[in-house]
């Protein structure tokens, strides 16, 4: 799940933001006054969205972000002057005073982005071990050796019967060599 903390060097300032985000819908796991504390709640948590202002009570924007774990993405609320002076093509941002919807809209957009992201990772295949791979080629080796096939056509047929039976390929592989 997303987590979004909230760091500004006044604790009321931080108060009233969650509030907003709240009355919008979002859960806040933190509000706190110092990067230190942002970073070590960040720690404890898997990935989010860390909400601040440009200059906290013990570092500046920037320096937190750099030590953000992976998974964190920044959303910088400072002054349109601060904004142009020290602008950060990675970090989002938005000039304060916000605007409620402009506000609200970003945050959606930045959890539509990391919902994306995580159902992608989801989807990406895993890596296979040098053994699984070595199982995998002595089955298309076979397969080319006793059908006549080429690599690609082993490899496929290897494929559509992993997919047809429902197991994966090493698993499918493996038959291949037992039933051969």
């Amino acid at each position: 799940m997303l987590s979004i903390i909230i760091v500004f060097p006044k604790i009321e300032d931080a108060n009233n933001i969650r509030n907003i985000l709240v009355r919008g819908g979002y859960e806040v796991n933190a509000t706190c006054t110092t990067g230190a504390q942002a970073i070590t709640i960040a720690n404890e948590l898997d990935e989010g969205i860390v909400i601040c202002g440009f200059r906290l009570a013990d570092m500046l924007y920037r320096e937190l972000n750099s030590y953000l774990p992976r998974g964190f993405e920044m959303l910088l609320l400072a002054s349109p002057q601060k904004l142009l002076e020290y602008a950060d093509g990675n970090i989002l941002s938005l000039s304060m005073p916000i605007k409620l919807q402009d506000f609200l809209n970003t945050l959606q957009l930045m959890t539509y982005n990391y919902m994306r992201r995580k159902k992608r990772d989801k989807n990406k295949p895993k890596d296979r071990t040098t053994a699984q791979r070595e199982i995998i080629t002595r089955a298309k080796t076979l397969l080319m050796e006793r059908n006549k096939m080429t690599e690609e056509e082993a490899h496929r047929y290897i494929q559509k019967t992993s997919m047809d039976s429902g197991t994966n390929m090493v698993e499918t592989a493996e038959m291949i060599l037992s039933m051969m």
